[in-house]
């Protein structure tokens, strides 16, 4: 089967954007609950809606912390960003081949599109879903659907990249081909768990899944 499109989450696949979430939500945590909440903690956190996550901590006060979260995110954003290896070229060589690629994030539209600019990704992505655009968000996929209704994709001609459990099962609810990064700072294992169909250690190796697809 040829694939004519890839689907990436933004944060922890393309652009390292671990150092930020992790002092973002440091900041929150130790303001309301100081001392209570471990680095390991945070990492748990990671890949679901920040919602989800301080409903988790606080119900009462969830939104309040989710502002006080944002409002440190955006301050430290250019700061604390950086890009992982190999992923424009990659990119590139994914748009060379006519290959279509979409942002498929968690993230508000507003972050998502300033960490591509400022990566300069942005140019390469054909439609952008943040957690702005759906009702439900990963690992329910009507992000991705909403992504490949965008690009006229069909799922069996897609395959969806990420870190977390909630990329992968997104993809799978989704019907569309599984890869997780190996780099995710939720190890490699957490990802194994969740049965991907690939796990890549480059972003250079999509290129040999889509090679093996094609055959």
């Amino acid at each position: 089967m040829i694939m004519k499109t890839v689907l990436f989450d933004l944060d922890g696949t393309i652009i390292n954007t671990n150092p930020l979430i992790i002092a973002s939500f440091k900041h929150t945590l130790e303001n309301y609950y100081p001392g209570k909440y471990t680095e390991e903690d945070i990492i748990s956190f990671i890949g679901e809606p920040l919602e989800t996550s301080f409903q988790r901590v606080d119900e009462k006060r969830a939104q309040e912390m989710v502002e006080m979260y944002r409002k440190h995110n955006a301050e430290m954003h250019d700061e604390l960003v950086e890009q992982y290896d190999n992923i424009e070229t990659t990119l590139q060589e994914l748009t060379d081949k006519g290959i279509k690629c979409g942002i498929v994030s968690t993230k508000t539209r507003v972050m998502v599109l300033r960490g591509l600019k400022l990566m300069k990704l942005d140019h390469f992505f054909d439609v952008v879903v943040t957690i702005d655009d759906v009702q439900f968000p990963k690992p329910n996929p009507e992000p991705l659907q909403l992504a490949m209704k965008a690009l006229h994709a069909e799922p069996s001609q897609t395959m969806m990249v990420g870190d977390s459990i909630s990329d992968i099962q997104a993809a799978q609810n989704a019907g569309v081909v599984s890869v997780g990064v190996s780099w995710s700072i939720k190890g490699r294992a957490a990802l194994e768990s969740a049965e991907p169909d690939y796990i890549i250690d480059d972003m250079g190796e999509l290129l040999d899944i889509i090679h093996k697809q094609e055959k």
